[in-house]
């Protein structure tokens, strides 16, 4: 089954805000720069279907996008922008926990990370909830292509020393640059619902 209709289906701050929906659902979280809604677009062929905002930080909703009416993949708060206030660093927070701790169809939450530059504290904390709230920690490194070959298993090995990564834990890579690492994170959504019963599976996304 290959994707034929994408589309946006809500925005929310809170829990009775959620669309009402049986449907898996996978979700993304990073860094308000790190490249998220890039790679939505990337991932479902779509131009701005995710919104890309010139002012990192600006969009603090939890976005909900219906896909073939099979899932729901679900775009969180971008953290970590500096020019915000300590309060409004904690509602985003708490914005993102509230999801986590009460999503009773979440399969999934898959961490961003940049690959050039060492996890930050937030990111470690926000690595940490994931894996409290039971999930696997699937990490997915963006901006692959500014990475030198070179010195891709030295950044590799940062990430998952900062994070404290499992062995076995996945780390995936990307560019939306050159749309590498597509496949391969559709194999992993594929793996997801087939792991969690789901009788779900999409052929590779052709560009």
């Amino acid at each position: 089954m290959k994707i034929k209709k994408s589309q946006f289906v809500t925005s929310a701050v809170k829990r009775e805000q959620y669309p009402e929906s049986d449907l898996p659902e996978i979700a993304v979280v990073g860094r308000s720069n790190v490249g998220k809604s890039s790679l939505i677009n990337m991932l479902l062929n779509r131009k701005n279907l995710a919104r890309t905002s010139s002012t990192p930080g600006k969009t603090q909703l939890i976005n909900f996008f219906d896909i073939d009416g099979k899932f729901t993949l679900v775009d969180l708060p971008g953290y970590g922008y500096a020019r915000v206030s300590k309060e409004q660093k904690k509602t985003w927070g708490t914005i993102i926990e509230t999801y986590l701790k009460t999503r009773k169809n979440l399969l999934e939450v898959i961490l961003l990370v940049d690959l050039r530059h060492k996890p930050t504290a937030e990111d470690v904390e926000m690595y940490k909830w994931i894996k409290t709230y039971g999930f696997n920690g699937i990490v997915v490194g963006t901006k692959y292509d500014k990475i030198k070959k070179s010195q891709l298993q030295k950044h590799v090995k940062i990430i998952r020393d900062t994070l404290e990564m499992e062995e076995h834990a996945v780390l995936a890579m990307t560019s939306t640059m050159d749309r590498y690492g597509k496949y391969e994170v559709w194999d992993i959504f594929n793996e997801l619902f087939e792991v969690n019963g789901y009788d779900v599976h999409f052929e590779r996304q052709q560009s």
